[in-house]
């Protein structure tokens, strides 16, 4: 089963995202937990939640997203203290919609260093993770931009070594970001899923966001494409989404699209998935 989707917007409730992803024929989404570019959280309402939980048994996981403000090893400590405030709030507001993921980016470490960065996510991780949560947190592979942790396999291992409630914590792998950060998923697709078990484990992957790159691979700079538009290609991200070790992951496009941008792209991948 191929479980695919996009982010979808949070504003009108969790029904109104089933409602939206079903039009377009998705059967899983992601949603920012609060806005995006800001600290605000909109209020759940119960019953629209019941109402979600009723009618969606056939979707996958769910990914939620942690708004890109959130920076866990940020040089300000003022910044830290918000950090682990949202989350920490988010994953109690998860508990609306039990056992789904929540996936956040590492965090740029500002000129501290990335094992500094590494020590302040993993503190992070260990204040706000609970042991009776059903949410598993998500560590996003990243680009390798600017002073961003979480550039290679190598850095996202570190963080989850430092984590105490281990079963608590997995990894959701961009394509774009992993291309940018130079795994070369065209030329050498079995290579970086080899290192990826080797380092982390592919126990730890729970969720995929499929993006083609505007980049070549290792340019280190994080800028998504339409599926087929970009450097990496239809052909191979058709090949990755097809490995038999990320069956029945959830899929999430992030492609810089409409609506009827990710009807298409969530058309022709179907049509070349292999059940």
């Amino acid at each position: 089963m191929l479980y695919i989707g996009c982010h979808l917007s949070a504003s009108k409730g969790f029904a109104a995202m089933e409602s939206q992803a079903r039009e377009i024929n998705a059967n899983t989404f992601a949603f920012f937990t609060r806005n995006p570019r800001g600290g605000t959280a909109k209020e759940i309402n119960p019953s629209d939640v019941r109402k979600f939980l009723n009618s969606s048994s056939d979707f996958g996981k769910l990914v939620a997203h942690a708004p890109y403000t959130l920076n866990p090893c940020a040089a300000d400590p003022k910044i830290r203290n918000f950090s682990i405030a949202a989350m920490a709030d988010d994953l109690k507001r998860m508990e609306f919609t039990p056992n789904n993921y929540y996936n956040f980016h590492p965090g740029s470490h500002v000129k501290q260093g990335a094992e500094i960065g590494i020590e302040l996510i993993a503190r992070q991780l260990n204040e706000v993770l609970r042991p009776e949560q059903s949410t598993i947190v998500l560590l996003e592979t990243m680009a390798g931009k600017g002073s961003e942790v979480g550039r290679d396999f190598g850095e996202i291992r570190k963080i989850i070594d430092r984590v105490k409630l281990k079963n608590k914590v997995g990894v959701c792998l961009d394509t774009c970001h992993i291309w940018d950060g130079g795994y070369d998923i065209v030329n050498n697709p079995d290579g970086v899923m080899e290192e990826f078990d080797k380092i982390i484990g592919l126990d730890r992957l729970k969720a995929i966001h499929l993006n083609d790159s505007l980049n070549p691979c290792g340019s280190h700079k994080d800028r998504h494409a339409r599926i087929g538009e970009g450097h990496i290609g239809a052909e191979a991200l058709i090949k990755f989404i097809n490995r038999p070790e990320l069956k029945g992951l959830p899929v999430i496009l992030e492609t810089p699209n409409d609506m009827d941008g990710y009807a298409r792209e969530i058309k022709f991948l179907r049509q070349n998935y292999s059940e």
